[in-house]
């Protein structure tokens, strides 16, 4: 499918799977969506803890379009599936969230790691969880973020297993795409994250990880969603863990599209 294709599928019912292995190449986008009144301060929390919330769009206020990563869009309906957290709490997980839009909703699209798998398939680096049609699985770690406003929290990561032989290669394809997470925060040694368990990740589906091979570790767009949690705002509503916004944007075309 294409990224516009996949959005219609979703739009109308036809898919609402995790997004992983999906439209190869495209980026992909985690999503906040939150009143006006908490968007500053969700900017200002971005900016300080950028490693996991890379900003790729802020949307006009109430607006359901983008202006730079799709067209053809209504963020409201072309996500496989949303979170709606109340005062901290999940409330719902629905396909589609038109029928509790606010005409005061600001959305932040968030890089998401699933951008550089293709990247990381086309040198013949396997990701686990795309090969067995699961969610990548993710954990909550012991890592503050840097807080503003009401927001604070625990940083949350992804993890897909590498063999040692091609970690260096990993690293060296991951750190040219800062834009969706980059380079790994940790490697190898999940206990100095505070994951006691890699068999029960958080979020997401466990995944083996086979002899020679080792747990890697990146920084997650699910993050704002622990934040959310944690931070209690009245009203939130983000994508679904591993059911991302996907977009028209190459991920090779990143680094124009943003300037950076």
């Amino acid at each position: 499918m294409t990224p516009a294709m996949f959005r219609q599928a979703c739009r109308q019912g036809l898919y609402r799977e995790q997004s992983s292995g999906q439209c190869l190449g495209y980026t992909q986008a985690n999503l906040v969506i939150l009143p006006e009144s908490e968007a500053y301060d969700f900017l200002l929390f971005a900016q300080r803890n950028r490693k996991a919330c890379p900003i790729l769009e802020v949307t006009d206020v109430g607006s359901r379009k983008l202006s730079v990563f799709a067209t053809d869009i209504d963020i409201a309906r072309d996500c496989p599936q949303y979170r709606v957290y109340r005062n901290g709490q999940l409330v719902d997980s629905p396909y589609e969230v038109s029928s509790i839009w606010q005409s005061d909703f600001v959305t932040f699209l968030i890089g998401c790691s699933f951008s550089f798998e293709s990247a990381l398939l086309e040198n013949g680096i396997e990701m686990r969880h795309i090969t067995l049609k699961k969610n990548v699985p993710m954990y909550m770690t012991n890592i503050k973020t840097t807080p503003a406003g009401r927001f604070h929290g625990n940083v949350v990561v992804s993890m897909r297993p590498i063999p040692a032989k091609q970690i260096a290669q990993t690293i060296a394809i991951t750190e040219q795409l800062p834009q969706v997470h980059g380079m790994p925060i940790q490697v190898g040694q999940p206990e100095s994250l505070g994951i006691t368990d890699l068999s029960k990740p958080d979020f997401g589906d466990s995944v083996p990880i086979y002899n020679g091979e080792i747990p890697v570790f990146w920084a997650c767009g699910v993050t704002p969603q622990a934040v959310v949690m944690q931070s209690k705002l009245p009203l939130v509503i983000t994508h679904a863990p591993g059911h991302m916004l996907m977009t028209d944007i190459l991920d090779t075309e990143l680094t124009k599209v943003l300037g950076e």
